[in-house]
């Protein structure tokens, strides 16, 4: 008589081990030595079948409690009688660990699937697209127009896939079950029939116009508005725009991804706007009154006297709405100083005049005082 390994050795977990930790020590093991990747290997075979029983008992919570107590003896005396007695059915919750792996589940394996038909039908694909828009749409809104090449449903077999006036007829590979079985080592595997996908049909004489698909690819425009503060990134959602499905099934979505190109003059940030301007030395000691155009139009601000280069002067509520509160950014101009490059005699002598006038000395030697880095 062959002598158990201890369930919670097979796994290599602790006897503290949680569910997920469970799961995810038994998905690795599932996943080595399943049948289907080591085909007529019984050493691999019967790991995954020691791991399977010891998955059973340790994510059954009165099971793991019963092992816990009296160890394998103690389900002996509870009517378990090794791998070939678990219930298959707690996997119900964890069939991804080797459904999606190699395209079927714990129910093909262990039997408790009746059929791999889906009677419901498909629904249709979504679309993805792409868009670019300039600020000013972006901060507007706009309507577009875009162009589609999408599957609608065939205008001659209306989905059937079929040609008209003809009918499906049994899988003669299947017989209408929808999958075929065969046996692998220890178990009994059940797969999608190739030859009508899992449906337990047959088209004989499929639709000429679309080849049996049902579907024919189908040039669509479609109007789309782009609403205002709308920013890169951010997605829209058409609903029902996508695909077609099965016949009976709804259509996909259309996501529309937006990107907002750059702008010449502004820089976004949010819903706030950035530009920059330049002005003489004049103009910023003595301040003046200006006009910029913005996205709406010339609007006047004041920039104060006594400008520095670099300040910033902002102009409230100038900048993009919000595309959710509808509340409007600001706009925030950088004034740049600009040192004159030539002057004429008569200009220097004023300047050394308006010096003079301030206590300075720029004709001798200048000592400058330094300061904190703010760069």
């Amino acid at each position: 008589m062959m002598i158990k390994r201890d369930y919670y050795e097979v796994l290599n977990v602790s006897a503290e081990a949680s569910s997920d930790e469970i799961k995810k020590a038994y998905r690795k093991l599932a996943l080595k030595y399943h049948p289907d990747k080591n085909p007529g290997d019984k050493e691999s075979e019967e790991k995954f079948k020691e791991a399977s029983e010891a998955y059973s008992i340790l994510i059954d919570p009165e099971k793991k409690s019963v092992y816990d107590r009296f160890g394998h003896d103690g389900l002996r005396g509870e009517g378990f009688n090794g791998f070939s007695g678990f219930n298959s059915s707690i996997f119900g919750d964890f069939e991804d660990i080797l459904g999606n792996f190699f395209n079927f589940g714990f129910g093909d394996i262990f039997g408790t699937h009746s059929s791999q038909r889906n009677p419901y039908p498909k629904r249709g694909r979504d679309l993805v697209l792409n868009m670019e828009i300039n600020l000013k749409e972006a901060a507007f809104g706009i309507e577009k127009t875009i162009k589609l090449n999408r599957a609608e449903l065939c205008p001659v077999c209306l989905g059937t896939k079929m040609k008209p006036g003809t009918s499906k007829s049994v899988c003669s590979k299947c017989n209408g079950r929808g999958q075929v079985r065969y046996q692998q080592g220890f178990f009994s595997i059940a797969k999608a029939c190739s030859q009508c996908n899992g449906t337990g049909e047959y088209i004989s004489s499929p639709c000429e116009n679309c080849r049996g698909r049902g579907k024919v690819k189908t040039k669509k425009e479609i109007k789309v508005k782009i609403p205002a503060g709308i920013d890169t990134g951010m997605k829209l959602r058409l609903e029902g725009e996508g695909e077609t499905g099965d016949k009976g099934a709804p259509r996909g979505d259309l996501y529309i991804q937006i990107h907002v190109n750059k702008d010449k003059y502004f820089k976004r940030q949010n819903n706030d706007l950035f530009c920059q301007v330049s002005i003489s030395f004049p103009k910023a000691a003595t301040g003046i009154k200006a006009k910029i155009q913005t996205l709406e139009g010339e609007e006047l601000f004041i920039i104060p006297p006594g400008t520095q280069s670099g300040d910033i002067v902002k102009i409230k509520d100038k900048g993009i709405r919000n595309v959710n509160n509808h509340r409007k950014g600001d706009i925030f101009v950088k004034v740049n100083v600009e040192t004159p490059t030539k002057l004429s005699k008569k200009q220097k002598n004023i300047l050394k005049e308006f010096a003079k006038s301030r206590g300075e000395d720029i004709d001798g030697k200048v000592h400058l005082k330094r300061e904190k880095i703010d760069f």
